[in-house]
């Protein structure tokens, strides 16, 4: 079958996913003139013996990957030249020595990239579409397994199904088919219950493009339910169900899930509003002069802090500040409460419950890293007098572009669902399938116990298991309402606190990232900066999200000294400058 046949029987606009090579513009025809492996049978393809125009060849290759690769996403990129695809075909089919014969070793660099961000997107539609079909499978099994366990069905987010319509031009709601309870809906992200399949998502994007090209006719709807939608809200019926045993159930502790750990150090008793905190006060038993709050990521625990950076800390550091650490609610030796949404609101209400009003805080400084930093802005805003300094690592800020829904931006940003680098794999995993992630801690969290005796023997007891504590000690329903609720739920809200903290507040503002971080990248901390020009962003080279600070605690412990010493000072010289 020749090209021309293919073309007629799979005639579908598809794209790569990649950078565009703008540094040098070279004809086809040129690449030509190199030996007779290269692309003398191309224009033969085409039709023609003769040097054909540029837009001609990429007519040509385009819709030769379209034949190859029929089901990827699509995306043209806007500064293709015909080096571009020229490397894209030569890689694809595996013709490396005419390339590096025109162009040298570099070429052959650039084209062996391309080719593993093909191979990416390829392996990365097979896996997670069969992710998909996993996940609805288990949805089906945990609904029997919840029923014969605990003779209940069990809600989940799989269907968008609404429970109710509420209507109202503000956005708090009363929700009478529940109670007289206020609910802030938007402390609920819409990505709990919305999540399109990897295959429905690239068929849209596919229409999409189809759409910009002008190929097939989309016409607006205009219906009367279009008009009234701006004042009508749709609740999942998951988070009706949710809210109905919250409010209407005598129980204050429901009882928790049969995959969940039973031991204490996973379901802590005590009240929910109670977070574990570690504090460690000067030695010599005198008042220390300042507070020093520490809140760690995304499953993590005070441990990330309490075994890195403390043993670092200087004597005099010791004898001055206050180390407070928090267990944040739903994390490490906190309650995991399993009526909660986990939103933004209790996070840091819990934090002001559990260490200010308990420890006497009134003024003190921030440490945050990954999803701490934005319950660490939250608190600052809330609190603007009080903040001495303001220190996050790594902080997951993505600015939505105009016309984009914020918290579905903020989800494939975090969780781009792709198979590679291995840490984007996980995220993906853990934000896109409930289900999934459900079995993930009900064979590692559940059994944490008999995973860490096998780590201790496999490794001889020689490596600390902090990291591990802090990755086993979560349920899956705290890390699931947290990850959407926080990291996506804030994206329309972190534009107002970044804005607060330049405005409002004084102190001093530093931020810390790895160069080589693949979960968050660079531009989230520079994108702080550009909202709060007096930040200070230091990159850390060779390291990543993790190794931030593990591996260099030492050295971040110094930093952090130094931006406690010199926070009063910096915090008088903004003030004067905001006077001038």
């Amino acid at each position: 079958m020749d090209f021309n046949e293919r073309h007629r029987l799979m005639n579908l606009p598809l794209t790569l996913h990649t950078r565009p090579f703008t540094s040098q513009i070279i004809d086809i025809h040129i690449l030509r003139q190199s030996p007779p492996h290269s692309l003398r049978g191309l224009a033969r393809w085409n039709g023609c013996d003769r040097p054909f125009p540029r837009t001609s060849s990429r007519h040509l290759l385009l819709h030769f990957f379209s034949v190859s690769y029929p089901l990827l996403r699509v995306a043209i990129i806007k500064e293709y030249s015909a080096l571009f695809w020229t490397a894209e075909l030569i890689t694809v089919t595996g013709r490396l020595a005419a390339l590096d014969s025109v162009m040298g070793s570099g070429a052959v660099r650039t084209a062996l990239v391309v080719a593993g961000r093909v191979a990416n997107d390829v392996l990365s539609f097979v896996v997670f579409t069969l992710l998909d079909v996993v996940d609805g499978l288990l949805c089906f099994f945990y609904k029997l397994a919840d029923y014969a366990l605990e003779a209940q069905w069990k809600p989940c987010y799989c269907s968008s199904s609404p429970g109710g319509i509420i209507s109202g031009s503000s956005k708090i709601f009363v929700l009478s088919m529940i109670s007289s309870t206020k609910l802030h809906l938007e402390d609920i992200s819409d990505t709990l219950y919305s999540r399109p399949s990897f295959l429905s998502e690239t068929s849209k994007t596919v229409l999409d493009e189809l759409r910009r090209r002008k190929l097939i006719r989309w016409r607006r709807s205009t219906s009367p339910s279009s008009v009234t939608a701006a004042t009508t809200v749709t609740v999942n019926s998951t988070i009706i169900q949710m809210l109905q045993g919250k409010m209407g159930s005598k129980k204050s502790h429901p009882v928790r899930s049969w995959s969940d750990c039973p031991c204490d150090s996973c379901s802590p008793s005590g009240s929910r509003d109670t977070l574990f905190v570690h504090a460690e006060c000067p030695k010599d038993g005198s008042m220390a002069e300042e507070d020093v709050l520490f809140i760690h990521g995304f499953i993590s625990s005070s441990a990330f802090w309490t075994e890195t950076v403390f043993p670092n800390f200087g004597d005099e550091a010791r004898a001055r500040y206050r180390l407070l650490a928090v267990d944040l609610l739903g994390f490490g030796k906190s309650p995991k409460p399993v009526d909660s949404l986990y939103t933004l609101r209790e996070h840091v209400e819990t934090i002001e419950k559990s260490v200010l009003e308990c420890y006497n805080v009134k003024s003190f400084h921030l440490v945050a890293h990954s999803l701490g930093s934005l319950l660490a802005l939250a608190l600052a805003v809330k609190h603007p007098g009080a903040v001495k300094s303001l220190t996050i690592l790594a902080p997951p800020y993505f600015p939505v572009p105009k016309g984009e829904q914020g918290t579905q931006y903020v989800l494939r940003r975090v969780a781009p669902r792709r198979v590679w680098p291995p840490i984007t794999f996980g995220s993906s995993v853990i934000c896109w399938y409930e289900h999934i992630s459900r079995t993930v801690c009900l064979i590692l969290c559940k059994h944490h116990r008999l995973w860490e005796r096998i780590f201790k023997f496999a490794t001889r007891n020689r490596v600390r298991t902090y990291l591990m504590d802090g990755f086993f000690c979560h349920a899956h329903h705290a890390s699931w309402h947290t990850l959407h609720n926080i990291i996506c739920g804030s994206a329309g809200k972190m534009e107002g606190y970044l804005d607060e903290v330049r405005d409002r507040l004084s102190c001093d503002v530093a931020v810390f990232h790895g160069r080589d971080d693949e979960l968050l990248p660079l531009e989230c901390s520079y994108a702080v900066k550009s909202k709060i020009p007096r930040a200070r962003v230091t990159v850390v080279d060779d390291k990543d999200h993790i190794t931030i600070v593990v591996g260099r605690q030492k050295a971040f412990a110094r930093e952090l000294e130094e931006i406690w010493r010199n926070a009063k000072s910096n915090s008088e010289r903004y003030s004067q400058r905001r006077k001038n």
